[in-house]
């Protein structure tokens, strides 16, 4: 399996948004400023989520995203698949023509291995990857505020 940028920035997004879901549309600006990733690069993305069902967008002063279903019911995978990203591992794309035209010898093993990772990636939601991200992103957040605060002098006033 090959996966590329856009499946990674898939990912991360999609996790971005599911932290913030239920407070609102989220801006792609504030994705982007938060993540590191290209605003123009995450419209194009998230054109190909709503498109499939993934997220709903929301016109107008405060709009932005929002997920168009639960984060338990939407998947990796589907997150992955969604952004025309291929879970293949095999230098054929699956049509066993591998080597002149023939199957390779190790054509099973990929093919074996794609369909393992599909499994696992179909097996991961984006509410499992919220709820591991919550407590690393608090503290995180705290230990910002805390150096925040540190470097921050004090005015004191007579």
């Amino acid at each position: 399996m090959r996966l590329t940028t856009k499946g990674r920035f898939a990912v991360t997004a999609m996790i971005d948004l599911a932290m913030r879901h239920g407070n609102g549309p989220v801006t792609l600006a504030g994705i982007s400023d938060r993540q590191q990733i290209s605003l123009s690069y995450l419209e194009q993305l998230f054109g190909k989520l709503r498109r499939h069902g993934l997220v709903e967008s929301v016109r107008g002063p405060g709009g932005g995203y929002n997920l168009a279903k639960p984060t338990d019911k939407i998947t990796v995978a589907e997150i992955i698949l969604a952004v025309d990203e291929p879970l293949d591992a095999t230098r054929c794309g699956g049509m066993a023509n591998c080597q002149d035209e023939q199957r390779c010898i190790t054509h099973d093993l990929w093919t074996s291995l794609n369909e393992r990772i599909y499994e696992y990636l179909t097996s991961v939601t984006l509410k499992d990857m919220v709820d591991k991200q919550k407590p690393s992103n608090v503290s995180t957040l705290e230990d910002r505020r805390i150096r925040r605060e540190r470097t921050t002098p004090t005015v004191v006033s007579a």
